[in-house]
């Protein structure tokens, strides 16, 4: 059965999407973030599944029925992080104020020449990696599921072409070989564990007080490939602040026979622990506007 995130239909008009990044790109991100307004205010108060989603999550992060101003500003997070995107594709990174926590975690991998597997979510900007990257000679590949953002990702290649060079596509053929062979040329790999493609493959751990199925795949990719796993969240913090936080994971994941489901559930909990952790840290960097818990009794 496909999941719901992938049903729900991606609400943005491309031609109007366009518009809006050309005009916050000519003028600037205070003017783009200004547009942002009217823009939110359509989506909160006409995208009813999605709005039923951010309320469901608020909810639970805050532990009191969300107000309207804070539904909001849910959306005008996620609006901002993704015009952010833009601008950070077009190399402005000196627009912004990325502090990085847990640094010693990359250079320790760096100096050892072990590159990791980056494990994040759709939490925050992953895309502010890129800030560090250039700063310290760090090359990350994404490996991406992207079918449910077409208009945003055919956007994201008009402003940099190179960016198909940073990105594998999840389920072609050659996917991992190409995986094995960034990293034998020293880059590291990311993915994003928080959503599922199938029914299938996914395992239920508690997550804000309720059961969530995740994929085990990113875990299997993991012990496939035999690298450390560091967690990587890049927090928006209002302004031109993002804060990235690195955190080890697993140090060595190997999937043992007859203890593997066993194994991934514990690797899975441990993620969505710190993933919660930072959802209150943080919590309107929570970017899955679905039911995120909807039809997890099954894979408990």
């Amino acid at each position: 059965m496909t999941q719901a995130w992938l049903k729900q239909r991606e609400r943005s008009n491309d031609y109007a999407l366009r518009f809006l990044v050309w005009m916050s790109l000519s003028l600037g991100r205070p003017a783009g973030r200004v547009l942002l307004y009217p823009v939110c205010l359509y989506f909160l108060l006409f995208s009813v599944k999605a709005r039923q989603a951010s309320r469901k999550y608020l909810g639970r992060v805050l532990e009191r029925p969300p107000r309207f101003g804070e539904l909001f500003r849910h959306y005008y997070s996620f609006a901002t992080v993704a015009l952010d995107r833009m601008f950070l594709l077009r190399n402005r990174f000196a627009q912004f104020d990325v502090r990085v926590h847990g640094r010693e975690i990359l250079e320790e991998a760096t100096a050892r020449g072990e590159p990791c597997f980056l494990l994040g979510a759709h939490f925050g900007s992953f895309e502010a990696l890129h800030v560090y990257g250039m700063e310290h000679n760090l090359n990350v590949t994404m490996m991406m599921f992207e079918r449910g953002s077409r208009n945003m990702n055919a956007l994201a290649r008009a402003i940099n072409p190179d960016l198909d060079r940073s990105v594998i596509g999840m389920g072609s053929f050659d996917s991992m070989f190409k995986v094995h062979e960034r990293l034998e040329r020293g880059e590291w790999v990311g993915m994003l564990g928080d959503r599922r493609i199938h029914d299938s493959g996914a395992v239920g751990v508690p997550f804000l007080g309720a059961t969530a199925a995740l994929p085990t795949a990113p875990f299997r990719i993991a012990a496939l490939i035999g690298r450390p796993v560091v967690l990587m969240v890049a927090l928006y913090l209002g302004g031109n602040r993002y804060d990235l936080h690195f955190e080890r994971l697993v140090e060595m994941p190997k999937l043992e026979r007859g203890k593997r489901d066993a194994m991934i559930r514990e690797y899975a909990t441990r993620y969505v622990q710190r993933l919660e952790h930072y959802c209150r840290l943080a919590p309107y960097n929570w970017f899955n506007f679905y039911d995120f818990w909807a039809d997890a009794d099954a894979q408990t």
